[in-house]
Order: structure tokens, then C-alpha cells, then sequence
């Protein structure tokens, strides 16, 4: 096994905007051409002909909900499935038939898969086996240092933190300097508070490091905060690859449009850039014509009382931040955002005015 250099110290790539968020896919380093794969006794594809590509350095999240082909996406890339049909290339080797040691990805495991009767330093240590052993030891000393756990050498892991464990499993992970890393729900452990906490952490460490990543989530928060892009699944297929602010700002489909974040959708008569609906005349966000769904997130719309307002708030809930108000008017329920300062009692009468540019949906 060649060792490459060490990167620890943290770089933001020059193409990186300055959160860190990829404004442009780099070269790629891994592509994956049309991936199915079908399970014994399944009358549906769990991946149908799934492509997408990542640049050097790049972070993506695979999202959606359970059972639309993204941690059997994420198996087949890392080895652990074969495909039925479709390949993958990585640094400009077809790895379709290879085993997964062969493959030089690394993967953190969902359960982290921490082996109980070695320590921590064992753990980090054991794909490492290639190396001499005074190297090894050094290497894993020097990434557990990395993670943040070098005085947490001889616990086992049963002696950890959720967080804690997290950390050496990435630290396992990256010791063996692999160009890719594929995480599978890493934070699903976590208590909410240390969920945010760490996912920022690795985020750093990929960054530092110069290592690529993939991320399996279904909590669109954890995408939208972690990945440079995000490619939305939905029943093993696809459907749209954009980053966190094009994927919320505009959602190729209503599904899209409904899974990150909250939509209200409505029907629409477009022309160009504009379209005519029950709220007037609204400017879209890119060119429609015809009959159109068209998504409206909630913070979009201004709920102004009236006593003659045709519509009613018949809920409201208070999140500190901001307050969520449910609205009827006619047989059309409407989800709304306000900031803390404009409080509506359940039973107000208002209007409804949306005050930006709208999506039309495929």
C-alpha cells in the first residue's frame, strides 16, 4: 500500500465559494453511468438507471425517502452490491466488478461497525494492516489527533459517545487516505443537538483532507447544511441533481418542491416568465407555457388581516425563529412562514399576498 502525503491542515478549494459550497462540479473523479439494480422477488426496480458524477474534493448527499434506491446506490459504489446493469468509474478506472478492498473508497457505516473487543486505536489502526507496524500505530495516532480523541486511545467502543464513536469511525475511515469516502446516515445516532455539531465537523475534516464524499440522509437539513450539491431520489430513480440553494429555490417537481422544505402548490395559467392564478398575476422564476403547477414556499407569502379577507388562520405554531400558520380559504389550505413579530389568533380573517417569483414544476 503507498501512503500519500498527509493534508490536515484545512485548504478551501480554489473553485469554493466562501462557506465552502462548490459553485461548479470539478474534474470528475468518480462517475456513475446508469445504475439498476432489482433484489430476488421485488416487482420493481429498488435503482432505476441511476447517473451522476462527482468532482474531486466535492461533497454530495443522496436524499430522500426510505426505500428510493439511495444507501443501494451508495452499496453499489462502495462494492457491497453489484449491479445489473450500469457501471462506475473512479479516478478513471471502471470499478464495477471489483471487490470493495480492491476499490480504495473508504466507508462509514451507519452502525459505524466498530469492532467491541479492539480500542479505539486498534480500531483505527486495523486497515492499516499493510503497513509496517510502527508506521501504523503512527498514522492511526496522528488521526485519532485529527478527530479530536488522541487521550481516548485504549477505550473500547462501548466506552464512547454516539459522537465519539462517529469520530473514530471516520477516523478509520480517512487513515488509509482514500480520494472517496461514502457515509450512510452517519449522524442517525445522534441526539439533534450533537447531530448538527458533528455534521459540521465532517464537513471540515473533508475539506482538509481534500477528500470527496457521498452522504446518504433523509433529513433534507442535513443535506442542505453539508453537501456542495444534492441529488434528490425518489423510487430508485433520480431527479434532480442541483446545490442546496438551486435544489430549494427551484425544484424541478412537485415531489422535489414538497421534500425539501414545504411547498404550497397551485394551479396556474403561464405565459413566459409570468403566469395567472387565483392570487393574480405572479412573476415565475423561469420561462413556462400552458397549464402549470407552480410551488410557493410558505415565507413567500405575506398574511395581512382583513376583516372582509377571504381567507381564515385555522392553526398556528410558535418555533421561536419564526411562527408556521395554517390558512384556509375556500376548499385551498395554504401553509404560511412569518417572522415572531406579526402574530395572527387562530380564527383571523386575512388576505394573502405572495411577494416573490414562483416555480413551475414539471
Amino acid at each position: 500500500m503507498n501512503e500519500r502525503p498527509k493534508i490536515l491542515s484545512f485548504k478551501m478549494p480554489a473553485e469554493a465559494s466562501p462557506l465552502g459550497y462548490r459553485q461548479k462540479p470539478a474534474k470528475p473523479l468518480l462517475e456513475v453511468d446508469r445504475l439498476r439494480k432489482t433484489f430476488a422477488h421485488a416487482q420493481t426496480a429498488a435503482v432505476e438507471r441511476v447517473s451522476l458524477s462527482l468532482g474531486e474534493g466535492e461533497v454530495m448527499a443522496l436524499l430522500g425517502p426510505s426505500g428510493c434506491g439511495k444507501t443501494t446506490t451508495l452499496r453499489m459504489i462502495g462494492g457491497f452490491e453489484a449491479p445489473d446493469e450500469g457501471r462506475i468509474v473512479f479516478a478513471g478506472q471502471d470499478i464495477t466488478d471489483l471487490p470493495p478492498e480492491a476499490r480504495e473508497i473508504g466507508f462509514v457505516f451507519q452502525d459505524y461497525a466498530l469492532f467491541p473487543h479492539l480500542t479505539v486505536l486498534e480500531n483505527v489502526r486495523f486497515g492499516l494492516h499493510r503497513l509496517p507496524r510502527a508506521r501504523a500505530e503512527a498514522r492511526a495516532q496522528e488521526m485519532l489527533a485529527f478527530v479530536g480523541l488522541e487521550e481516548l486511545t485504549r477505550r473500547r467502543p462501548h466506552q464512547l459517545s454516539g459522537g465519539q464513536q462517529q469520530r473514530v469511525a471516520l477516523a478509520r475511515a480517512l487513515a488509509v487516505a482514500p480520494r472517496l469516502i461514502l457515509l450512510d446516515e452517519p449522524f442517525s445516532n445522534l441526539d439533534a443537538k450533537m447531530r448538527v455539531e458533528t455534521r459540521q465537523e465532517v464537513r471540515k475534516m473533508l475539506k482538509s483532507t481534500g477528500a470527496a464524499g457521498i452522504l446518504v440522509t433523509h433529513d433534507q437539513e442535513e443535506a442542505l447544511a453539508v453537501a456542495d450539491r444534492i441529488a434528490v431520489m425518489d423510487k430508485g430513480r433520480v431527479v434532480q441533481i442541483a446545490t442546496p440553494d438551486e435544489i430549494y429555490r427551484n425544484p424541478a417537481t412537485e415531489f422535489v418542491a414538497n421534500f425539501i422544505g414545504r411547498s404550497n402548490i397551485l394551479r396556474g395559467n403561464a405565459s413566459g416568465m409570468q403566469a395567472q392564478t387565483a392570487f393574480g398575476n405572479l412573476p415565475l422564476s423561469r420561462a413556462a407555457n400552458g397549464a402549470v403547477n407552480l410551488a410557493v414556499r410558505p415565507e413567500q407569502i405575506l398574511l395581512e388581516p382583513d376583516a372582509a379577507g377571504p381567507a381564515v388562520v385555522t392553526g398556528r405554531e410558535f418555533r421561536g425563529h419564526d411562527q408556521i400558520y395554517w390558512v384556509q380559504e375556500g376548499e385551498r389550505c395554504m401553509i404560511v412562514i412569518s417572522g415572531p413579530g406579526a402574530q395572527h389568533d387562530i380564527g383571523t380573517r386575512v388576505r394573502l399576498r405572495i411577494c416573490d417569483c414562483v416555480v413551475p414544476l414539471n
